[in-house]
């Protein structure tokens, strides 16, 4: 018998199933765990909504405070809703976890935020207005303002605030006789050196709010604090202005990816007597 023209066709192979594809889990607690995905494939993380209501972050809060609740919980009632395949929660714990915590979040711009899966407009918008109601929480009461008994008091403020600019902007930071702040102004915007800094505008604002200190800092859009020569002669100017003024110069701050201090690089000041 000749061959048919049409074989039939071989028998079906059982195809194995595919494994569970891997999860990674960034806890409230900030650990990370690597698990089966969620559904079929495997049991993943339980939804908000499947979690005993006291673990829940709203009514965490509304039971206990909020001070009780992590960085992840406290931006999970912002965010409000996960996204397909990921709780509210997870979503909260990957940003912190990706970007370095709320310091570094806070530094992510508008447009690049709207690009991470699980966010929008909306949510951005809302992360955004938090982060700007705590930053200006830190300056608005008399009572309430900040210290500024040393560079670490400041600096990572400063840092959130000042590295996404694109271009050198010098601040100053206006403080009274028990160095909490008063008014941050900036004073000049562009290459900071010399012959283009003016030194009585440094100290304008200071004068005119009867402060008796100030502390001054200005960024690297570059990311690297690293001082220039030019950088530590500005510094030298402004500290000699400040004695024939009589006004304190705290510090000069370098902002980057992280903030330098010139005063405790022993650049631009004095050394203690």
């Amino acid at each position: 018998m000749s061959d048919p023209l049409y074989p039939p066709a071989p028998a079906a192979r059982r195809r194995p199933r595919p494994a569970a594809p891997a999860l990674t889990i960034y806890a409230p607690d900030g650990s990370v765990t690597t698990t089966a995905a969620r559904g079929p494939a495997g049991p993943g993380r339980p939804m908000l909504k499947e979690l005993p209501s006291d673990d829940r972050p709203r009514e965490k809060l509304r039971n206990s405070g909020p001070a009780t609740l992590s960085e992840a919980e406290l931006l999970a009632i912002l965010l409000r809703v996960g996204s397909h395949g990921e709780s509210v929660l997870d979503l909260a714990g990957r940003l912190l976890h990706e970007h370095g915590g709320l310091t570094g979040l806070s530094r992510v711009s508008f447009s690049t935020l709207c690009l991470v899966h699980g966010l929008g407009e909306a949510k951005v918008c809302q992360l955004k207005a938090a982060l700007e109601l705590g930053r200006r929480l830190l300056v608005a009461e008399p009572e309430q303002r900040l210290v500024v008994d040393g560079p670490q008091k400041i600096g990572d403020l400063l840092v959130m605030e000042m590295r996404p600019f694109e271009q050198e902007v010098l601040r100053v930071v206006v403080l009274n006789t028990k160095h909490q702040v008063m008014k941050m102004v900036d004073v000049h915007k562009g290459s900071v050196n010399s012959s283009l800094v003016r030194v009585a505008e440094v100290f304008k604002e200071a004068i005119r709010l009867n402060g008796t200190a100030i502390l001054v800092a200005h960024n690297h859009p570059s990311g690297d604090p690293t001082p220039s020569r030019q950088d530590v002669e500005v510094t030298e100017q402004i500290v000699a202005a400040g004695r024939l003024l009589d006004v304190d110069v705290l510090d000069h701050l370098i902002i980057g990816d992280t903030w330098l201090s010139l005063r405790q690089r022993g650049l631009g000041f004095a050394p203690a007597a």
